[in-house]
């Protein structure tokens, strides 16, 4: 039985919102000055992800999602679900919204919608997102967007290092410049831009915008979801449950030394090291961390430990 977790190689997008702190931040080897977005556990078509190491090293995630679900707890469905980014915003992304799955399947025909969570690695003072809208129907919307009245229709919110945000499909949202951003979503590489402030795209030309899709996915009116946070807290880790959903789990765990062996209660783990380095513990095998690791820890691993100092978004579908 294979415990042996999978280390990935990210895939790195150019954006014209992109910038640098990829390479500066997390040492990565970016394409250029304007990179915008790691996948840094992905198994979708736009930009899979490499295995590093043991048995599947050169495979895609994907190859090893078809060929060994074994690995996966035999989890359904014939694509795997999630997908894990860190973005660097140097100036802002169009303001946008995602389908939710039925949407995307009827008309895209893909597999899956994207709702998506954000946890705030860094970000300028004074950094700020477009999270909702206004209008209090999707015909105020509507008319809002035609005439075009922006400030009076988005819905901007400061932000500051640590906090985390929950964007389910529908949400009319904007990640704005002077923010990194750990983004774990639905494995789906759909966006509707209602917005883009006229701006030229790399050819020069104004990129497409997708308003009647957006009208027809944007929530109406929008509403804030209510988060809880669930925090257990040990001698020497800290871990703080951000988000349980009908698709996803996402949790922050702060290893300050030793943490007990932690018990599986996964199908199967994604983990991608924020700071810090240390090891992870299988087996009585360690396998050493480092910031700007990521990794899928397969379902034959039925518990696990860490040591080190280390913050670590994890995640796991439901």
């Amino acid at each position: 039985m294979d415990t042996t977790p999978m280390f990935l190689q990210p895939e790195l997008h150019e954006k014209i919102w992109g910038g640098a702190k990829l390479r500066d931040d997390f040492g990565y080897d970016i394409p250029s000055e304007t990179t915008g977005e790691c996948w840094g556990i992905s198994a979708h078509p736009n930009g899979p992800a490499l295995i590093k190491n043991g048995a599947l090293a050169g495979r895609t995630l994907a190859e090893a999602w078809a060929e060994h679900r074994e690995l996966f707890d035999n989890y359904k469905g014939d694509d795997f679900p999630l997908l894990t980014k860190i973005l660097d915003a140097r100036t802002d992304l169009s303001v946008q919204v995602h389908p939710d799955d039925a949407y995307a399947q009827a008309n895209e025909h893909v597999p899956f919608g994207k709702t998506e969570c954000w946890y705030i690695i860094d970000c300028d003072e004074g950094a700020e997102i477009v999270y909702g809208h206004t209008a209090p129907t999707r015909e105020a919307f509507r008319q809002a967007v035609g005439e075009k009245k922006w400030d009076s229709l988005l819905r901007r919110v400061k932000v500051k290092s640590g906090d985390f945000f929950y964007v389910p499909s529908g949400t009319i949202h904007a990640i704005c410049g002077g923010c990194l951003i750990l983004e774990t979503q639905q494995s789906s590489d759909t966006t509707y831009r209602v917005y883009d402030y006229d701006r030229p795209g790399t050819d020069g030309k104004p990129r497409p915008l997708h308003i009647r899709q957006s009208i027809e996915c944007a929530n109406c009116p929008h509403i804030d979801p209510e988060l809880t946070y669930r925090v257990r807290q040990e001698e020497q880790a800290k871990f703080t449950e951000l988000l349980r959903e009908s698709l996803f789990t996402v949790s922050h765990w702060e290893i300050r030394g030793h943490a007990d062996p932690i018990k599986k209660n996964w199908p199967f783990l994604l983990m991608s090291v924020l700071d810090g380095e240390g090891s992870l513990m299988i087996g009585g095998q360690p396998y050493a961390l480092k910031k700007g690791d990521h990794l899928v820890v397969p379902s034959t691993v039925s518990e696990l430990a860490l040591d080190g100092k280390l913050d670590l978004i994890v995640s796991n579908p439901v």
